[in-house]
């Protein structure tokens, strides 16, 4: 059993700059467009994307905080007391064109959930999905619109992202069997 670097800092920065390039040419700019993060690195992650999308077009898009918890279907699996943490979104999604942005893409339940959580908000006109790695396995028909990178794995494998501003490490995306 071992771990494998999947990614380091700079290949995570790469891939965010890649990322919003490639957001900001399928919507045709930053008009009615915002992003959206899933608690908790999900959240880093938009913020990133929201300063790349800046640092392109000069233009600051909002960011919202979602926190689905409470519309995961194996909650009780998860915890006999689940952690609520706040979901903020502090504009109206009605009409807009949301990105919601996730760490690892696997099942598709943490983004089914996700789904359900968000038209809870309003209508948007669109919402598309961006991670930063999708490693497969998909449960549900899901697909990301935007990825980082793609990692073939097998179900026993663990992917996972470390940032600096949650992990208080460098940044980094390992794989451990």
């Amino acid at each position: 059993m071992g771990t494998i670097k999947i990614m380091d800092q700079e290949a995570i920065r790469r891939a965010i700059l890649r990322m919003a390039h490639e957001i900001l040419e399928k919507n045709k700019g930053v008009e009615r467009l915002a992003l959206v993060g899933i608690r908790t690195r999900g959240v880093v992650l938009a913020q990133r994307l929201k300063q790349a999308i800046k640092d392109i077009e000069g233009v600051d898009v909002p960011v919202g905080i979602l926190d689905i918890t409470l519309y995961r279907d194996d909650l009780t699996l998860v915890s006999t007391k689940p952690v609520v943490r706040e979901t903020a979104i502090d504009f109206d999604i009605t009409d807009l064109k949301i990105v919601l942005v996730d760490d690892v893409f696997f099942t598709g339940r943490t983004i089914r959930a996700a789904l359900n959580a968000l038209v809870d908000f309003g209508r948007p006109a669109s919402i598309q999905l961006a991670v930063l790695i999708d490693r497969g396995h998909r449960e549900l028909p899901i697909r990301a619109d935007f990825v980082g990178k793609n990692i073939p794995t097998a179900k026993n494998q663990d992917v996972k992202v470390i940032l600096g501003e949650t992990d208080g490490k460098t940044d980094e995306v390992i794989m451990e069997e």
